[in-house]
């Protein structure tokens, strides 16, 4: 057998630097930087993390297999429920019978606009330059 002489490895200027896969994406991010996100992003699956009381444990425990769910999915739906009421309680005015007539009646004969109205619709249209 003849043995083969070892081949000196040294660099040659003609020789590409290689990078690493982290350093790659690293300088990709840096040239190709995607557009702004949008600020609030929902993901398909987020994690809640909440800290209960043994007691009201319990009685999340007991309702949820009362309604043959999971305690998770118990939680889950109960908040989306509460969610849904807060937003819904806000979202619609709710008026008695007379608040009901007086709005109607302020919406079908409206007062004559006093001074300060006058004064304010002018400096609109200062500001926005309509013409009068």
């Amino acid at each position: 057998m003849i043995a083969k002489a070892k081949r000196k490895t040294t660099k040659s200027p003609k020789r590409k630097a290689r990078l690493s896969a982290r350093a790659f994406a690293k300088l990709k991010g840096k040239l190709f930087k995607s557009p702004a996100k949008p600020k609030y992003t929902v993901a398909k699956s987020s994690r809640l993390e909440a800290r209960l009381s043994a007691g009201a444990l319990a009685i999340v425990k007991r309702a949820a297999e009362i309604q043959g769910r999971s305690v998770s999915d118990f939680v889950v739906t109960a908040a989306q429920e509460a969610a849904h009421r807060t937003i819904a309680e806000t979202d619609i005015i709710r008026l008695s019978v007379e608040g009901q007539r007086l709005f109607a009646e302020a919406i079908l004969n409206p007062p004559p606009p006093n001074a300060a109205l006058k004064k304010a619709a002018a400096r609109h249209r200062e500001l926005i330059r309509e013409p009068t």
